[in-house]
């Protein structure tokens, strides 16, 4: 990072500006002020040259940001390539929406093939060769290192056969406890404890506003009774 001292609720809008810039890039876009990337991230536009700021002198006054130089300037500070090379083990109903929506709005690369025991499930499928799972060796794109995993049987030899092809990262769906090598990273995905912590939030701002309510009603209630006095 080209400043060190960068707030850390910057750096967690950066990859919001990326993913924008990409957006935008891909939609043909080449120049873009800071009051109209502010209407598409919804984030002010004085808070964007503020953020910009700790990256360099990155646009001019009255001409706005080349949508490109940011893109590679993001790019590199944050450590993100399009051309990451994802794979999915799992075609399932779950593996077949991921592979539909792929491309993952232009931030991080893509689904280049999966792998399903299922013959079924196997052949192309939006776009994503699927292959037997017997020819994950075989088929492995050289240099892949994430792993999206939504298999639901025998996940602990899927995920050494995976470690052993050189994945380090996995994206795990399937709820199942499994072992990796402390080099391996893990990103649960867990949908019914997200919504289990909406459901405890929003009851925080049910009962925040029943709260409020009855002091309104309090206080009207105790103006009107001192007016009759």
């Amino acid at each position: 990072m080209t400043n060190k001292n960068v707030p850390k609720a910057t750096l967690q809008r950066y990859p919001i500006y990326l993913k924008a810039l990409r957006k935008l890039a891909n939609s043909g876009v080449e120049r873009i002020l800071s009051k109209e990337l502010s209407e598409y991230v919804n984030i002010e536009s004085t808070t964007i040259r503020r953020d910009f700021s700790f990256l360099g002198n990155l646009g001019k006054q009255g001409y706005g940001y080349d949508v490109k130089s940011l893109i590679d300037i993001f790019s590199k500070e944050l450590g993100l390539e399009f051309d990451e090379k994802i794979i999915l083990i799992g075609a399932g109903n779950l593996g077949r929406a991921l592979m539909k929506y792929n491309k993952w709005n232009y931030v991080v690369g893509e689904i280049t093939c999966a792998f399903d025991i299922s013959a079924d499930r196997q052949g192309v499928r939006f776009g994503v060769p699927v292959y037997d799972l017997a020819e994950l060796e075989e088929r492995m794109p050289q240099g892949c290192r994430i792993a999206i995993l939504t298999a639901s049987s025998d996940i602990q030899a899927t995920v050494d056969r995976l470690v052993q092809c050189g994945i380090t990262g996995i994206v795990d769906f399937t709820h199942e406890h499994f072992q990796v090598p402390k080099s391996v990273a893990i990103k649960t995905i867990d949908v019914v404890s997200s919504i289990q912590e909406l459901v405890f939030e929003t009851n925080k701002f049910d009962n925040r506003r029943w709260n409020e309510s009855h002091i309104s009603i309090h206080i009207a209630t105790s103006w009107r009774w001192k007016m009759k006095r």
